[in-house]
C-alpha cells in the first residue's frame, strides 16, 4: 500500500508526487493524495504558463479517476490560484485533468471512447456518471482533438445527409468523408444555412478541392453544392 511510485502508475499520472493513499472498504472509495512536481507548480489552467500564485484558492478538491474495479477512485490535491497576465486570476493547473474538469484525462478518454462504441445510457451505468457528464467531456476532449487534428485534410470525396433524433423531432445534417470513413462535420439543422456554415468552416480554397459530393435529391443540398463547389461530381 505504501509504494507510491507503483501507486503512481497505475494511476496513470505523470509530473505528480503522490504522498499517500487511503481506501475505504465501506464506501468503496480510494483516494490518492497527490502534489505537482516542482516544475508543474503554479501555471495558468488556461494557457499553461507559469504564474505569481495569487491564494490558495478554494483549498483541497477532488477529481474522479478510473476505477479500480468496483471501488471508485479519486486524486486530491490543493487547489490554489495564480495570477495571470492574459488570464486573469485562475485556478491553476494540473497534469492528471483539463482545466474546469472534474474528471482525470485518463477518464474523459475512456468515456470518449465508449461514447464512440456503445450507447450513452451504457456509458453512464458502466461510469456511474450523468448524461449530462458525458455530454460535457465529449466538449473537452473533442476540443481539444481539433486543435491536434485537422478534420478537413486532404478532404475531397464528401457525402451529405440529415440524421433525425429525439424520436424523428430534430435533424442533425453530417458530413461524412469517403476515402476515410469518417465523420467530419455534423450540426443540428437541415437547410441550406446549416449546410453553408459547414463549407464556411471549410473555407473557399479547400471547398474549390472537393471533387465528388453524395447525397439524397434534397434541394437544400443541391443548392448549397451547386454554390459553393461548383465544379464537384455530384451522385445520387
Amino acid at each position: 500500500m505504501r509504494s507510491l511510485t507503483l501507486w503512481r502508475t497505475l494511476l496513470g499520472v505523470d509530473k505528480t508526487v503522490v504522498e499517500d493513499v487511503d481506501l475505504d472498504l465501506v464506501a468503496g472509495v480510494f483516494v490518492a493524495s497527490v502534489r505537482l512536481t516542482r516544475s508543474m507548480r503554479n501555471r495558468c489552467g488556461s494557457c499553461q504558463k507559469r504564474c505569481p500564485r495569487y491564494d490558495e484558492g478554494a483549498g483541497r478538491r477532488r477529481w474522479r479517476g478510473l476505477d479500480f474495479g468496483s471501488t471508485r477512485v479519486f486524486l486530491e490535491a490543493d487547489a490554489p490560484r495564480v495570477s495571470c497576465r492574459e488570464h486573469g486570476v485562475i485556478v491553476a493547473a494540473v497534469p492528471w485533468a483539463r482545466h474546469q474538469a472534474g474528471h482525470t484525462r485518463h477518464f474523459d478518454s475512456y468515456v470518449a471512447w465508449l461514447a464512440t462504441q456503445t450507447s450513452k445510457t451504457a456509458a453512464t451505468q458502466l461510469m456511474r456518471i450523468a448524461w449530462r457528464t458525458v455530454g460535457a467531456i465529449i466538449t473537452r476532449v473533442w476540443a481539444d482533438t481539433e486543435e491536434l487534428h485537422d478534420p478537413f485534410a486532404g478532404l475531397t470525396r464528401i457525402g451529405i445527409d440529415e440524421v433525425s433524433f429525439k424520436r424523428g423531432r430534430k435533424f442533425l445534417t453530417v458530413v461524412v468523408d469517403h476515402d476515410s470513413g469518417r465523420l467530419v462535420w455534423a450540426a443540428p439543422g437541415q437547410d441550406r444555412a446549416t449546410l453553408g456554415a459547414f463549407f464556411d468552416a471549410l473555407g473557399a480554397e479547400r471547398s474549390a478541392l472537393i471533387t465528388h459530393v453524395s447525397a439524397d435529391g434534397a434541394a437544400w443540398i443541391a443548392s448549397v453544392v451547386a454554390a459553393r463547389c461548383p465544379n464537384a461530381v455530384r451522385c445520387a
